[in-house]
């Protein structure tokens, strides 16, 4: 291809965007929250952050890698913009189907004894992986859900993005993205008009959503029973994946469950604690 004919091919931009503008995001990104952003992704990158270019009257997105650079608050409006959060209800549910069947039997049975039952979504995007997470353990039983909620009973839900978890606790969604919740929880669990359904106070009650960054200091001292870390660590290089893994195997109680996204694998240390016992479904064996 010509030099002319490469020049007309790429795409028409409002902005100044070349590859040193590339790098110095990605290098950014990758600093704060570990996430890769290869060269092939650079229109996606250009996207969303000409938008706040523009939002900002700026010129030039090398302008704006220089404002975020020292502008903490601005730094991290650019990371929640280049944060993925795809997601659904019941996504790979045989993840739901594994805790439910297998696993909170037990657990309820503890609770009703008087103990104490911790779970953490630990990347909870906009919220479907908890509600669902609840809606496969309680079925359409409220009593049930009203049994929990009187129980030594916690369920914490973080991610790095504010704007999704503002989402996440808002807890409303369109009939299109609850089309996979089945009908009889749907019923149960959700309510609406028009195209707006909204999640039962009930269950957002249950759940503790915060902010967190997974590649910082964790403010959390307790241990989980099951941890949820999906369809993240895919946008991580191998060490980052690994200290990770390491991370949550620590917060994790002996006989605890890690689930973890369908392409991805547990590595390093991490991975001879624990005991594959379905699909990409982990127990803890070994502190």
């Amino acid at each position: 291809m010509s030099a002319s004919s490469a020049a007309s091919a790429a795409p028409k931009r409002e902005f100044g965007f070349d590859i040193a503008d590339h790098r110095a995001i990605s290098k950014i990104v990758y600093d704060e929250v570990g996430i890769l952003l290869p060269e092939g992704k650079s229109q996606l990158v250009y996207g969303r952050v000409a938008k706040r270019v523009r939002a900002l009257g700026m010129s030039s997105v090398a302008d704006y890698v220089a404002l975020i650079r020292n502008d903490g608050e601005e730094r991290g409006r650019m990371i929640d913009a280049l944060t993925t959060n795809h997601t659904s209800f019941f996504r790979e549910s045989h993840h739901f189907d594994d805790f439910a069947e297998h696993r909170w039997p037990a657990l309820a049975d503890r609770l009703a004894k008087g103990g104490r039952v911790r779970l953490w979504s630990s990347a909870c995007s906009t919220g479907e992986e908890p509600y669902t997470w609840l809606m496969a353990m309680l079925g359409t039983d409220r009593a049930a859900a009203n049994r929990l909620l009187k129980s030594d009973f916690k369920m914490l839900a973080t991610d790095v993005s504010p704007s999704a978890l503002d989402a996440a606790r808002a807890g409303e969604y369109t009939k299109q993205i609850v089309r996979t919740v089945p009908a009889g929880m749907r019923s149960t669990w959700l309510s609406g008009h028009d195209d707006k359904q909204t999640v039962d106070r009930a269950l957002r009650d249950m759940i503790a959503f915060r902010p967190l960054n997974l590649l910082t200091d964790w403010p959390i001292k307790q241990r989980f029973d099951a941890i949820f870390c999906r369809n993240v660590m895919i946008y991580f290089d191998e060490p980052t994946k690994e200290r990770l893994q390491a991370r949550l195997a620590d917060k994790l109680e002996l006989g605890g469950m890690m689930y973890i996204g369908h392409s991805e694998r547990m590595i390093g240390p991490a991975a001879g604690k624990f005991k594959c016992i379905g699909r990409t479904a982990y127990q803890k064996v070994s502190a």
